[in-house]
């Protein structure tokens, strides 16, 4: 069963949310603050999160990016905020998706369903293996050389669609508007961070799987 998180000051709030996620066959966690979120997420296996975005103490964007330093769990924002500057915001910080308080249920579950399938959560995908990485969409995380390695949402993103596409070669223009979408607004550079951060994270045989394409971008190829 499908497990997620629902993280909102107000307890009617989370009383409502849950009925409704329960309706649809989700195993339900509360959390009434962001401290007592990230706790949870260290210590219970969770799917998804929905996240309030206005919150005494720390606020959802600073949960969702302090939840981004270590995990990659698909968050949802519930924010009564309607400026496209603070929903880009809370994207460009690791958000998957957001919905505008007040939402219906109807909505609330469609978009919970879509980001599910978009994470692979409901299908069984197929493990992919390369050299001596091992891809598992289903779990959304990947092994080298059987130890699990630590990856941001966005990098897991970044070497999932690398691991699916062997030998294609991805502008940093391709894979910014792939994985950051059309409206972010960061440069290019973005890429390059990412790209580095996880060749670190893979390691010195597994990192050269990443291949610098010069004056193109970026190729991910098994090297025999």
């Amino acid at each position: 069963m499908t497990t997620i998180l629902v993280v909102d000051d107000e307890l009617e709030m989370r009383k409502l949310i849950e009925l409704h996620l329960q309706k649809s066959g989700f195993d339900v966690l509360h959390a009434e603050n962001g401290e007592e979120a990230i706790q949870m997420v260290h210590s219970i296996s969770i799917d998804l999160i929905l996240l309030d975005v206005m919150m005494p103490g720390k606020s959802g964007f600073e949960v969702c990016q302090e939840l981004r330093e270590f995990s990659s769990i698909p968050i949802i924002f519930l924010t009564a905020l309607d400026a496209k500057t603070d929903l880009v915001k809370g994207l460009k910080l690791g958000g998957d998706d957001y919905v505008i308080k007040p939402f219906t249920a109807i909505e609330l579950i469609a978009r919970i369903d879509a980001l599910l399938r978009r994470m692979g959560k409901e299908t069984k995908d197929v493990k992919i293996t390369k050299g001596i990485l091992v891809n598992d969409p289903a779990g959304r995380q990947i092994l080298s050389s059987g130890k699990k390695i630590n990856l941001t949402l966005k990098e897991y993103e970044l070497l999932h669609l690398f691991m699916d596409n062997e030998g294609v070669a991805f502008s940093r223009e391709q894979l910014l508007e792939r994985l950051w979408g059309l409206d972010y607004e960061g440069g290019t550079r973005t890429v390059d961070t990412h790209i580095k951060t996880l060749r670190l994270k893979l390691g010195t045989v597994a990192g050269r799987y990443i291949e610098t394409v010069w004056g193109i971008g970026y190729r991910f190829e098994v090297r025999k």
